[in-house]
C-alpha cells in the first residue's frame, strides 16, 4: 500500500539533506519540535497543511515543488505497484518529464523502471 505521508516525508528529507541542514536547524527556523518534524520525515505522522508551509518556509522552498515532487513519487509508486514487479518499464512511460532524465549519465530511452517487492529501483538498461 502506497502511503503518502511517507512520500512527503521522504520528499521533505532529501530537500534537507540537498540543503546539507540538520533536522534541528530545520525544526527551529520551522517552530515545530524537532521529534514531530523528524516523525513527518519517516512517513510517522500526517503533516497539516500549516505544518507543511511552516516547513516549505524554512527549507525555502515552494509549496508546490514539494507536492509536485510528491506526485512523481506517487505516479512511480502505483505504476510499480500494478506492474507488480512482472516486467521493466520505460522510464518515459512513467512520467513525461522523465524524458529529460538521466540517470548515472544514461540517456532517458535507456532507463528501465523496475518494481521490487516494497520498493521502486530506477536502472539503466
Amino acid at each position: 500500500m502506497i502511503l503518502l505521508r511517507r512520500l512527503l516525508g521522504d520528499v521533505l528529507r532529501r530537500q534537507r539533506q540537498r540543503q546539507g541542514r540538520t533536522l534541528r536547524e530545520v525544526s527551529s527556523s520551522a517552530r515545530v519540535s524537532l521529534g514531530y518534524l523528524s516523525e513527518v520525515e519517516r512517513g510517522q505522522k500526517e503533516a497539516s497543511s500549516e505544518l507543511l508551509s511552516a516547513i516549505c518556509d524554512a527549507l525555502d522552498v515552494r509549496m508546490s515543488e514539494l507536492m509536485h515532487e510528491v506526485s512523481d513519487e506517487l505516479a512511480l509508486a502505483e505504476l510499480a505497484e500494478s506492474a507488480a514487479a512482472t516486467e521493466p518499464v520505460p522510464a518515459t512511460a512513467v512520467h513525461p518529464m522523465l524524458n529529460s532524465v538521466s540517470v548515472a549519465g544514461v540517456p532517458p530511452e535507456r532507463v528501465t523502471i523496475k518494481a521490487p517487492a516494497e520498493a521502486v529501483d530506477v536502472v539503466a538498461a
